[in-house]
């Protein structure tokens, strides 16, 4: 079923029949090269235009419009809005400090205003001149597909000496297809299809920043609009509460890449049972994630008994269960498929475990084998993209929160857990976001994912039953120290971690032995303790992926030994 096909019009294209007086200013989701041809093309028909972005203005101005040689400090007001988080601007301004190591940036807020949002600087030069600038950050205020009030980002234009909101491709595009979504019949329950695949074309380039894995890409921005937009869709539709991870919609698969034109079409297909990756690398040199025969290669090779499940899409998966006279430990991986450092981490560390004498622990690398699968297939358009859609599992789940008698890839995890009845703890392995994650066109932070929106080092966080915080907190202090003796693991943290306190304020966890923790009571699991490591690895290749994989392997290793020699009398659940 096909729900919209449409080619669209650039927005600059109508701008050039329209445009009238001798001067222009646009705001535009375009990269710089194609604003940079439309102010040619204004000159030529003696127009004076400037031509800025309206995503991340202020980071654009940095890089196209102000004089940084000589640039010693820059002192930034930024804008407050009572339709924003106090912290939205700021935030919209990473990773300035980063890019510009060499000037001293302060930021401060503004009053709260409800006038189109604009930042205020001061800049200081060597030479002793100082500058004040004003950048303007249009945005409007409206009612997303979630029926939420957001500000946005949005078009705009000067002309004439008049101001007001410019219709930009980008913007019609997501609207018009975000509305064929939710207007379609889609039936009274879940999954309302199989895939729903939204294939976009936009002349839109990736724009590199000089730091860390930071990119401007308004394609892939456009991604995590259209999956969180959908999902938001379909909890509506479902009678669910925002956020929740137990809606089964399908699988949503927002495809967008770069093409000549800006084009849309939206339809539903059937799963894709049959895309499997094979190619192998070198286990000592990783460039990035591991296929799917090779996962299923090296866990066979860890011995002991298999256990299996078939995911929705009809994939096997596996594990192992390694039995011994140590204490048991369940390990996991792959929950969140675009989540990449942690498959190649457990097997790694696995196979160190498995030579013990004594080794005791079940292992499934790969617990989303239909979600990794389509982030395989789509990295292969763009490999630097978050690629979301790949989070979940073909039915849209989170397969942790998965209920009822279907329980396709959730029953591996239950195996483990009858193979091992005994275990304390889980070790769920897990990575986020390496660089920006926004959701520009409905209100630029994503919704529900806020602690997620730019990286702070390698972080932990553990889960405990009720009566079991004495052994979890001792638990992490074991692993946090056993940690520090990774090279080069705590210089990374305190770089991500200072450029986060800067741009998104204070890390709000607790620091134990140089690495951020949380730690809360939750009796959702079956097992005591759920140790959940989070490696910022969403889109990292060559040294930066081997570095995760590191720190992956170290932490299971980590955990391992910790739990050997906890002193459990300290925990009143004992008996």
């Amino acid at each position: 079923m096909i729900l919209i096909e449409k080619t669209y019009p650039g927005t600059f294209d109508a701008l050039f029949d329209q445009a009238e007086g001798d001067r222009i200013e646009t705001w535009t989701f375009d990269d710089g090269a194609t604003r940079a041809r439309a102010e040619t093309e204004f000159a030529e028909k003696g127009i004076v235009a400037r031509c800025r972005s309206a995503y991340k203005p202020l980071v654009s101005a940095f890089l196209e419009d102000i004089e940084t040689d000589g640039l010693v400090s820059a002192s930034v007001i930024y804008p407050r809005h009572p339709a924003a988080t106090e912290a939205r601007f700021l935030l919209e301004s990473y990773p300035l400090a980063a890019l510009y190591p060499q000037v001293d940036f302060t930021f401060a807020p503004g009053l709260p205003s409800d006038e189109i949002p604009g930042y205020k600087l001061v800049l200081s030069y060597k030479n002793g001149e100082c500058r004040t600038r004003y950048v303007l950050a249009p945005n409007r205020l409206h009612e997303d597909f979630a029926g939420e009030r957001a500000l946005s980002p949005c078009g705009w234009l000067i002309t004439g000496g008049n101001a007001y909101p410019l219709s930009t491709a980008y913007e019609t595009i997501f609207f018009d297809a975000m509305t064929a979504i939710r207007d379609a019949d889609w039936g009274d329950s879940e999954p309302f299809f199989e895939e729903l695949n939204i294939a976009v074309t936009l002349p839109t380039a990736d724009e590199p920043l000089a730091y860390g894995d930071e990119v401007m890409s308004l394609r892939e921005a456009l991604h995590e609009e259209f999956y969180f937009s959908c999902l938001e869709v379909f909890q509506q539709r479902s009678g669910r509460p925002r956020g929740d991870r137990h809606l089964q919609p399908g699988q949503i698969v927002p495809e967008i890449c770069y093409g000549d034109a800006y084009t849309v079409k939206v339809e539903t297909r059937p799963y894709d049972g049959s895309s499997f990756s094979d190619y192998m690398q070198p286990s000592c040199m990783l460039e990035c994630p591991l296929s799917r025969r090779q996962i299923d290669e090296e866990l066979a090779t860890l011995g002991g008994v298999r256990f299996e499940a078939f995911s929705v899409a009809g994939r096997r998966l596996e594990g192992g269960y390694v039995a011994g006279t140590d204490r048991p430990m369940i390990i996991s991986a792959g929950q969140h498929a675009n989540e990449t450092s942690s498959p190649a981490g457990t097997l790694r560390a696995a196979q160190q475990l498995a030579q013990n004498q004594g080794a005791h622990f079940t292992l499934c690398p790969l617990e989303n084998p239909d979600g990794y699968a389509l982030h395989q297939r789509l990295i292969v358009d763009n490999p630097r993209h978050m690629h979301h859609a790949a989070r979940y599992t073909a039915l849209g789940d989170d397969l942790e929160y998965r209920e009822g008698v279907a329980l396709h890839e959730k029953m591996i995890r239950l195996e483990a857990e009858r193979l091992a009845p005994d275990a304390l703890l889980h070790l769920n392995l897990h990575g986020y976001p390496a660089h920006e994650w926004t959701r520009p066109l409905s209100g630029y932070i994503p919704r529900g994912f806020e602690m997620w929106t730019i990286p702070k080092g390698f972080f932990l966080m553990l889960r405990y039953a009720p009566g079991w915080a004495a052994a979890g907190r001792a638990l992490l202090e074991a692993v946090t120290l056993r940690l520090g003796r990774v090279p080069g693991l705590h210089a990374f943290n305190e770089a991500q971690i200072a450029v986060f306190d800067i741009h998104a304020g204070a890390i709000g966890f607790e620091m134990i032995n140089g690495f951020p923790c949380w730690l809360c009571e939750d009796d959702r699991h079956r097992v005591a303790m759920t140790l959940i490591t989070e490696y910022p690895d969403e889109t990292i290749y060559g040294n930066a992926f081997r570095a995760g994989v590191a720190a992956q392997e170290a932490t299971v290793l980590a955990a391992y030994e910790a739990l050997q020699t906890l002193d459990l009398s300290v925990n009143g659940a004992m008996k």
